[in-house]
């Protein structure tokens, strides 16, 4: 067994400010951010026992990793953040894997359509294609996770109301990190707390995904939608980050709704420091804690109650 030597959080957060949070800025090209970005966590390594393959899922080019003695039957779809203009499988192959192996389920991580050269609404048609076809292959929706980070946990979180609306099967449960759910930035601190954001940044990356649809529009407003009849949540996110207020609300909202929520405020990190797993011991564990919730709710279809 590797033993990879871990980065205390205070060095790696000043690595994040200083490496990553002055490219994620409103007038950084975007093809510069994303070639940045894959730069900067191709060293983060992957989880052992681990395996990756590579392959296409609902059109859609997707990596597939697969925990040694997992879960047969236990699926999830991991949406990656990158405020719906950056990011791919392999920027987030290390939480992935990670994931994997603390859940026991196969991730399947889909390379989305990105904007602004696809605006709203291709990525969310790209994670429902990609949902019905990881049935058509025969996964069981109650033991099917959908999970996503930052941007990716909108993905998740809408694409889990368009299915109940639709009356189609629902995935048993949700894992949602750091989520990026009110897309207006009304409720953002315009400060410098925060190690990777900058509402700046967020307010481009909105504009760029609504490709002229208000983001207050209820189409991009999942927080405003009614949340009765979601699967359970379990919900990431750091205490030191500007969306932390995004994801107390939507716990609030949906335990209002009846909905299972396990909102869990991650003291000292910044947003989606589970990026940073098998690097940063917390980091692992935050993803490990995650992952440990979606398993046991999967393995056992859906039918544990809710923590």
């Amino acid at each position: 067994m590797r033993r990879t030597p871990q980065v205390p959080v205070r060095v790696m957060r000043a690595g994040v400010r200083g490496l990553v949070r002055p490219v994620l800025g409103p007038r950084m090209p975007v093809g510069l951010q994303r070639r940045w970005l894959g730069l900067v966590t191709r060293p983060t390594p992957p989880a052992e026992d681990v395996a990756l393959r590579t392959g296409r899922l609902g059109r859609r080019p997707a990596e597939t990793l697969t925990p040694a003695g997992g879960h047969e039957g236990s699926t999830i779809l991991y949406l990656h953040g990158g405020g719906f203009t950056t990011g791919s499988p392999a920027t987030h192959r290390a939480l992935a894997s990670h994931l994997a192996a603390a859940s026991g389920a196969t991730v399947h991580v889909l390379d989305y359509r990105l904007a602004p050269e696809h605006p709203f609404p291709a990525a969310l048609e790209d994670v429902l294609a990609a949902f019905w076809e990881l049935l058509d292959r025969g996964a069981t929706p109650a033991r099917t996770a959908l999970a996503g980070d930052s941007a990716g946990g909108w993905l998740a979180l809408t694409a889990a109301l368009w299915l109940r609306d639709s009356g189609d099967p629902a995935p048993g449960a949700l894992g949602l990190i750091s989520p990026w759910l009110d897309l207006t930035s009304r409720t953002l601190p315009d400060d410098r707390t925060d190690a990777m954001l900058r509402p700046a940044w967020l307010r481009r990356c909105a504009r760029d995904f609504g490709g002229g649809t208000d983001p207050g529009a209820p189409e991009l407003a999942p927080l405003d939608a009614d949340l009765a009849g979601l699967p359970p949540m379990t919900v990431h996110v750091g205490s030191e980050e500007i969306l932390l207020e995004d994801a107390v609300t939507l716990a609030q909202r949906a335990r209002a709704a009846g909905v299972p929520v396990d909102l869990r405020r991650l003291d000292g990190l910044w947003h989606v420091a589970h990026a940073s797993a098998g690097l940063v011991t917390a980091s692992t564990a935050a993803v490990n804690a995650l992952g440990g919730a979606l398993g046991a709710r999967l393995a056992a279809d859906g039918s544990l109650p809710a923590s």
